[in-house]
C-alpha cells in the first residue's frame, strides 16, 4: 500500500500514473483532511491519472489547513501568499522527483482558495484547476495572466460559508486574468456531493482529453 512520503518538502502521497498521457492531479484537501483525503476523488475524476495529495502544514485546532486564517472567512494573506508559493516549489520538486508533468489541481475549501492564489501568484505551476467552495483568496488580487488556462469552479448555491457574491467576485477576477472558466452554482451548500464529482469528470475529460 502506498503510505505518505516526505522525502520533498510536503508530506504527501504520490500514486503513479497506469494510463499514459493522462494529466496528473493534485489534490488539495479541506480544512482538517490530509493526504490520504482526497485520493478516491482523484481516482474517479481520472481513473489511471497520476495523483500527487500533499497534507497542508499549518494546523488549526490540531487540524491540517494550506494557510492560516484570522476567523470563517477572513485569511491571513501575508501567510497565504507564503503557503500558495511553498505549494508552488513543492509541485516543481515533486515534478521532478516523480516524473510528472504539470497537473490540474482539484481543490475543495481551503484546498481550492490556495490553488487560485497560487494561480493568481505563480500562473505556471497549474495546467488547470477544479475549485469546488473556493473564495476569493486576496482583497486585493495581483496581476496576473493565466493564459488561457481552463479552470471549473464549483459554487453551493446554500454554501452557508462563501456568498455567493464572492464565488462571483472570484469567477470575475479569474477570468479577467486570462482563465477560461466554467462556472457553477449547485443546488447544495459547502459539502462536496455527487454532482461536484459527475461535472468535475465530465469537465476534465472534455479539458484534457
Amino acid at each position: 500500500m502506498d503510505l505518505p512520503r516526505n522525502d520533498l518538502s510536503m508530506i504527501h502521497r504520490f500514486i503513479p500514473a497506469t494510463v499514459e498521457g493522462a494529466t496528473p492531479l493534485l489534490l488539495l484537501h479541506g480544512t482538517g483532511g490530509d493526504e490520504s483525503d482526497l485520493l478516491g476523488l482523484g481516482g474517479l475524476l481520472s481513473p489511471g491519472a497520476a495523483l500527487l495529495s500533499p497534507r497542508g502544514q499549518v494546523l488549526e485546532n490540531g487540524m491540517p489547513r494550506f494557510f492560516r486564517r484570522l476567523a470563517e472567512g477572513v485569511f491571513d494573506e501575508a501567510d497565504l501568499r507564503q503557503r500558495a508559493l511553498e505549494l508552488g516549489a513543492f509541485v516543481e520538486e515533486a515534478q521532478e522527483h516523480h516524473g510528472m508533468a504539470r497537473p490540474v489541481a482539484v481543490g475543495f475549501s481551503n484546498g481550492a482558495n490556495v490553488a487560485s492564489a497560487l494561480m493568481m501568484l505563480d500562473p505556471t505551476k497549474l495546467a488547470g484547476a477544479i475549485l469546488i467552495r473556493a473564495m476569493v483568496p486576496f482583497a486585493e488580487p495581483p496581476a496576473f495572466d493565466l493564459g488561457g488556462a481552463q479552470v471549473l469552479l464549483l459554487s453551493g448555491g446554500m454554501d452557508p460559508i462563501v456568498p455567493t457574491d464572492n464565488a462571483a467576485r472570484l469567477a470575475r477576477q479569474l477570468q479577467e486574468g486570462g482563465a477560461r472558466l466554467t462556472h457553477e452554482v449547485l443546488p447544495t451548500g459547502h459539502g462536496l456531493g455527487q454532482m461536484d464529482l459527475v461535472i468535475a469528470r465530465e469537465w476534465l475529460a472534455a479539458s484534457f482529453a
